[in-house]
């Protein structure tokens, strides 16, 4: 339970519940509020609804300025114990008090959004209205943003769990209440899952509910406040991909039934302006290094793990240069079955050495991308990345095959 709870309005009910998480965001909270008000006010005038902010126990003034923020939606804050943070441990604060509340939809909408609209709301909360068990967002992305979404989580989740969920890493949602259960008690919870790791954590579940999934298109890029993109990356990376990879066992009498993917409704396709994503500047000589920095580390690592075909490709990989660089799409399928497979019988030391080599791994494999897609427009680059996403579906038989029997093919 919550720490801390401020309910003003004493609110016991709401039919639409919208929650924030926050850890010191009141340079952002008070326009990210005024806006959920506006959608909730526009799109759910005759619905009871309510706004909660779950937050790691901020002193720089978040709960005071969530409180001002212009509407007149209702409004609760909730916080966890001094000292505890990550999105993951607001989400699950949330998700308790949601129960209490007893909605009919729930939508999670992160705090530092920049360019957040009312119709967000609307996107987000009315296909579960409509009988949706969860939804996620489709925004305009630059090519090179999110790369571990495009190079990891699209192609594998998508493979193990036959839904194209093209963003499901994205941080806004929308939840049905009959999840609620599931995550309240969860298969799994750790503290990757506290933190970067929740809102795949969140996703996944969904997937394996066998509950209708929908993306909702939200016609513009997200933007958040400027941040630096390698600051978080180890661990970003670590707990996103160690979550996916615990989850496989969770689910595997689920995901090794799948054969192929289909596709996911769409919503929110009336929005009929889309904004142009920013550029995103990537460093190919930084990437580069990285990755050829990795062999010192761990070669006779990938050396045990990949096995005899894939260690020389790595090398042969390696000696290409960066001028031609290019990772082909089998070896990096490869290299992600044999890890999630190698993962499952590891000590939680040993995964996270793992962890720590497929990283400068992961970073050749977005160098590859980049370089293959530079002079593609966005709608190529997608394209390219749906063929990729089709080479690990027909691979699938694969990872089945090196999951349960711990055999190299």
């Amino acid at each position: 339970m919550a720490f801390y709870e401020e309910n003003p309005g004493e609110i016991v009910r709401a039919d639409v519940l919208v929650g924030i998480p926050t850890a010191n965001e009141v340079e952002s909270i008070t326009r990210t509020t005024a806006q959920v008000d506006k959608g909730l006010s526009e799109y759910f005038p005759d619905m009871r609804c309510a706004i909660i902010n779950c937050d790691n126990h901020s002193l720089d003034g978040t709960r005071e300025a969530f409180f001002s923020a212009p509407g007149k939606t209702p409004r609760l804050y909730i916080s966890t114990e001094p000292g505890y943070s990550g999105k993951g441990r607001n989400i699950r604060n949330f998700f308790e008090k949601a129960r209490q509340l007893d909605p009919k939809a729930l939508v999670i909408i992160e705090a530092d959004i920049k360019n957040i609209s009312p119709v967000w709301v609307r996107n987000l909360g009315a296909p579960i209205l409509k009988g949706a068990g969860f939804v996620c967002p489709l925004y305009l992305r630059h090519k090179y943003e999110a790369t571990l979404t495009g190079s990891i989580i699209y192609p594998l989740v998508r493979c193990l769990y036959g839904r194209r969920v093209r963003q499901a890493n994205a941080g806004e949602y929308g939840l049905s209440p009959k999840l609620l259960d599931t995550y309240l008690n969860p298969p799994l919870w750790n503290e990757a899952i506290e933190s970067f790791g929740v809102d795949i954590w969140m996703a996944n579940i969904a997937l394996a509910s066998r509950l209708p999934i929908v993306q909702a298109f939200m016609g513009a890029p997200k933007a958040h406040r400027l941040k630096d993109r390698y600051v978080h990356l180890e661990a970003l990376f670590h707990e996103v991909v160690g979550t996916i990879f615990d989850l496989m066992q969770v689910h595997e009498d689920f995901w090794e039934q799948v054969k192929w993917s289909k596709p996911t409704a769409l919503f929110g396709t009336d929005i009929q302006e889309g904004e142009t994503p920013l550029p995103v500047d990537v460093n190919t000589k930084r990437l580069h290094e990285m990755f050829v920095e990795g062999f010192d580390k761990y070669y006779g690592l990938w050396e045990l793990i990949y096995g005899p075909i894939v260690a020389p490709k790595l090398q042969e990989i390696r000696s290409i240069g960066l001028q031609h660089f290019s990772f082909p799409t089998q070896t990096w399928l490869t290299i992600l079955f044999e890890s999630a497979a190698a993962y499952r019988r590891m000590s939680p030391a040993e995964r996270k050495n793992l962890l720590d080599g497929l990283l400068p791994l992961y970073l050749g494999k977005v160098l590859s991308y980049v370089k293959k897609t530079e002079r593609m427009s966005l709608q190529q680059a997608e394209e390219y990345i749906e063929n990729e996403c089709m080479m690990f579906e027909e691979n699938k038989p694969y990872i089945v095959k090196v999951w349960t029997k711990g055999e190299r093919g």
